[in-house]
């Protein structure tokens, strides 16, 4: 449990007495030379005024500390800016308090409270203020006059002419102050206004800024993840070919050398179109570096072409370089061929390689089916395999997984609006099916 401690704020640091009606210490300052000038004013002239009434010393000292007290009020002028109005209004009968009614109307005008309906009643009251410090000066000039009014005449001053002045100097000391300290006031709250929306604006582009730098970050994420699946897809399958066919070149060099040579110039080809997709990539990333290093993030993440991307139409090569590795596969197509987005061909091209390459993988004797259909809206595939029968070397030898291919697989599909389903069939074989929109890049 905490004690506080007085003159010591919750943060712990002292806080100063003065803060609570001062924003700053030479405020404070000011406010306490006009206090001193209205107290010697006030004073001073109402002891004036009581020694001319004949009231005695102590009537005179009476009413000094009167004036005193009330000119004290301007010490809270900005807190409770009326109060020294009243106080200066309870003084002008005793023909003091001018400088009191002056700075309290400056200061009413100047620190007036927000908010419309405040604004309108304060307005009111403001003018029903200056209406009685008019009327009340104006009062006490007129009995003032009539003291005056012998030594007037024998200067030939006509006596409407004392009322005229008089009248001239209630306004002047009460509507000069007052609009003054309105347009100090409006111009403060103008100020104010403008920094607040300047603070405003600088935390909405701090919050844009920020978005924007998350929206990169993930861009580039999104961008990393789709070039490592392409990289995967490409090693994957081109890498188990050229297994497949080394082994192949392996047992027949001595027995076949006509086959021999044949698995020599596939695995060329393998090798040569290999480099070539992964060079297309690996160029592709280091657009992608340098546009993210220059800070163009946009170009960064529109860099990966879609268009040289293979599509539908080279998968019968696609199942060719599969059955020239030595896998039984089976191509069906259906349906009459429509456009698709070049993402969703791209899509569908690489489920089916990277399902041959499993079977290659893991069930390198068994037979494999691929079926294509055009479907109404889109394309639906499906790569299945039967049970291997066991034989031959190339069974015994399992090429390794890094366990990504079905996960690679299933984000693509989902991330166009498609669905995908990969399981293992009654049979002891595995089936991967897909089915993709039309526009699927439309659904990303």
């Amino acid at each position: 449990m905490s004690v506080a401690t007085p003159g010591v704020g919750v943060t712990g640091m002292r806080t100063e007495w003065w803060t609570k009606f001062w924003a700053r210490r030479r405020s404070m300052w000011f406010d306490l030379g006009v206090m001193a000038l209205a107290s010697a004013e006030c004073a001073g002239s109402a002891a004036s005024f009581a020694t001319k009434q004949g009231v005695g010393l102590a009537g005179a000292v009476l009413l000094g500390v009167f004036g005193a007290v009330a000119a004290s009020t301007l010490l809270v002028r900005r807190r409770w800016p009326l109060l020294p109005v009243l106080a200066a209004l309870a003084t002008i009968p005793l023909q003091a308090g001018y400088l009191l009614l002056m700075v309290g109307l400056y200061t009413l005008g100047a620190y007036r409270a927000e908010g419309a309906a405040r604004k309108f009643s304060e307005r009111r009251a403001m003018s029903l203020l200056c209406a009685v410090a008019i009327a009340e000066t104006t009062v006490v000039s007129a009995l003032t006059i009539g003291t005056q009014q012998a030594d007037a005449l024998r200067r030939g001053v006509p006596s409407y002419a004392l009322v005229i002045i008089s009248v001239l100097v209630a306004v002047g000391i009460t509507v000069a102050p007052t609009m003054l300290g309105l347009y100090i006031g409006a111009r403060r709250r103008l100020w104010e206004t403008l920094r607040e929306r300047a603070e405003g604006l600088e935390t909405e582009l701090a919050l844009l800024a920020e978005q924007a730098t998350e929206r990169a970050r993930r861009a580039r994420m999104e961008e990393r993840t789709r070039i490592a699946r392409e990289m995967h897809d490409v090693v994957a399958h081109r890498v188990s070919l050229l297994v497949v066919h080394a082994g192949a070149l392996e047992r027949v060099v001595h027995k076949d050398a006509a086959k021999a040579v044949e698995s020599a110039r596939l695995m060329g080809d393998i090798g040569r179109q290999a480099l070539d997709e992964l060079r297309q990539i690996l160029g592709v990333l280091r657009t992608v570096e340098t546009d993210a290093v220059s800070g163009d993030v946009a170009a960064a993440v529109l860099a990966v072409p879609s268009s040289d991307g293979p599509g539908l139409a080279d998968v019968p090569r696609l199942v060719d370089e599969s059955r020239a590795a030595g896998l039984r596969v089976r191509l069906t197509v259906g349906g009459a061929r429509r456009g698709l987005s070049e993402e969703t061909e791209r899509t569908a091209y690489r489920v089916v390689q990277e399902a041959l390459t499993n079977v290659l993988k893991h069930a390198p004797g068994a037979d494999a089916e691929v079926v294509l259909a055009y479907v109404p809206g889109g394309v639906a595939l499906a790569v299945s395999n039967s049970c291997p029968d066991g034989g031959g070397e190339g069974s015994r030898r399992s090429l390794p997984s890094g366990g990504n291919g079905l996960v690679g697989m299933r984000e693509r599909v989902t991330a166009l609006g498609g669905t995908f389903a990969a399981e293992p069939t009654g049979e002891g074989g595995f089936r991967v099916e897909c089915r993709l929109t039309a526009m699927g890049a439309a659904a990303r």
